[in-house]
């Protein structure tokens, strides 16, 4: 995995860990990889990689069975799914209509550009 740098990489993990739920990857009460396991597919520090598992269980996206592993939480996809969501509505996007006013798009234009990416899918 390829880190940036604006943001933790911690933070880094705990996205792609909910990247992979939401694309199905790891479903409701499937095992995901060991703290260890992960740190060694990604190349990180063990330490970071259990900082990432931490937070995601603080935010109820996996949970601990001792001695057997994390596992994903029954509502982890619709938790991921509504944090971003909020995320996206109060920060993404009215950045992206500060641009649209800036650039003199329309939201028509937006629409359009955005039917013809979905048909393309």
């Amino acid at each position: 995995m390829n880190f940036n740098n604006e943001k933790a990489i911690y933070l880094q993990m705990v996205d792609r860990l909910c990247d992979e739920i939401l694309a199905g990857t790891y479903k409701a009460d499937d095992r995901i990889p060991s703290v260890r396991e992960y740190a060694i597919m990604l190349s990180v520090n063990t330490n970071t990689a259990v900082k990432a598992y931490e937070h995601l269980a603080r935010e109820g996206v996996i949970y601990n069975k001792r001695g057997l592993g994390y596992f994903v939480s029954e509502d982890a996809r619709q938790h991921i799914l509504d944090v971003r969501r909020r995320d996206f509505m109060e920060k993404r996007l009215p950045e992206v209509f500060r641009e649209m006013r800036l650039l003199s798009i329309s939201i028509e234009e937006v629409e359009g550009e955005y039917e013809k990416r979905m048909n393309q899918a």
